[in-house]
């Protein structure tokens, strides 16, 4: 990993104090800035949002979902997990969590907003760090990239459907055309730029040297993104500091459980070490720049749901590092079953 990539959890937490106190030092700004909407979608965020995607699904070549069949128990245990599990078992964490067991400490009404933004986070699996997490575990590479190809697809037609099931179930209006204007703006469009850019640059022999070029501008862009979020939420959190960690239980619950679980599956299934490895770490990442601006689309910068996405990122890179940790030491117990 690169500096950006390596210390994320780092600058994270950085610009969640600069948010802050920015914030609080000129709030007419942010104010400003949030309030820069068209048709429900903040286009300072959008322009955000796309600096963040678009690079990374550069890095997606669709045209390796012929190889899916090559590997389908691998590829049959992420997808069950990614969309039949992980989005299911959050909201269930959060109705424990955050709607019960948390409830007494956390802002009332904010409460649904939260478990919300966590659905959001669940619901949406990781494409452009599952590189980095499967290189770090000796990965399958065909599998790996047939795998995000495929999450991919099926986020197009699948992450609306799931989202508004589970958000009805947790008894939150589901505002259906900004959800479906979130998914257009957010996965269709920008994996149609990403997908004719890429055949540009495979063509020209220019792909390496332009992804390397927009590695940091992708960062840069979801820092960016979290300074004028925390710039928007600095009070809330001020006011309640300790909403940041009860957020984040349910979500490492959620990691390790999704990870534990396709590995377990992988191995009952006879599946290659080198494919279980990175099918448990798909299983268990996430989205989270897609989460976070389909949150603020949907509830808005202030809204418990963007704070919830938002600290997603903040424990993304420790703990799943702690996964690559586990799965490697857990190679010779692996192959022994």
């Amino acid at each position: 990993m690169g500096i950006f990539e390596r210390y994320l959890t780092l600058w994270v937490a950085l610009c969640i104090v600069a948010g802050v106190l920015l914030g609080q030092a000129i709030p007419g700004v942010f104010h400003a800035l949030g309030a820069a909407t068209v048709a429900e979608v903040n286009l300072p965020v959008a322009v955000l949002v796309w600096l963040m995607i678009i690079p990374m699904l550069l890095k997606i070549d669709l045209g390796a979902l012929h190889e899916v069949g090559q590997h389908w128990r691998g590829i049959a245990t992420t997808v069950g997990v990614n969309w039949l599990v992980k989005p299911f078992s959050m909201a269930l964490l959060g109705w424990l969590f955050i709607g019960w067991l948390f409830r007494p400490f956390l802002p009332a009404d904010q409460i649904e907003s939260y478990m919300a933004g966590l659905i959001l986070l669940a619901a949406a699996p990781c494409t452009a760090m599952v590189f980095v997490w499967s290189n770090l575990v000796e990965g399958e590479p065909h599998f790996t990239l047939s795998q995000v190809a495929l999450n991919d697809v099926i986020m197009v037609f699948a992450f609306a459907p799931v989202v508004g099931l589970l958000l009805g179930l947790s008894a939150i209006t589901v505002p259906w055309e900004t959800l479906l204007l979130s998914v257009l703006l957010y996965i269709v469009v920008p994996v149609a730029i990403a997908q004719v850019w890429r055949q540009a640059l495979v063509r020209s022999g220019t792909l390496d040297r332009t992804l390397r070029a927009l590695g940091p501008w992708s960062l840069t862009a979801l820092l960016a993104t979290l300074v004028l979020l925390f710039g928007l939420q600095g009070e809330q959190i001020l006011r309640q500091p300790a909403v940041i960690g009860l957020l984040a239980v349910p979500i490492l619950i959620q990691v390790y459980f999704n990870a534990g679980l396709a590995y377990w599956l992988n191995r009952r299934l006879g599946v290659a070490w080198c494919v279980a490895g990175p099918s448990a770490l798909i299983g268990a990442s996430n989205f989270f720049e897609l989460a976070v601006a389909t949150a603020i689309a949907l509830f808005g910068f202030q809204s418990g749901a963007a704070l919830a996405t938002v600290v997603g990122v903040l424990i993304e890179v420790p703990v799943m590092l702690s996964v690559v940790q586990i799965v490697r030491r857990s190679r010779r117990w692996y192959e022994a079953g």
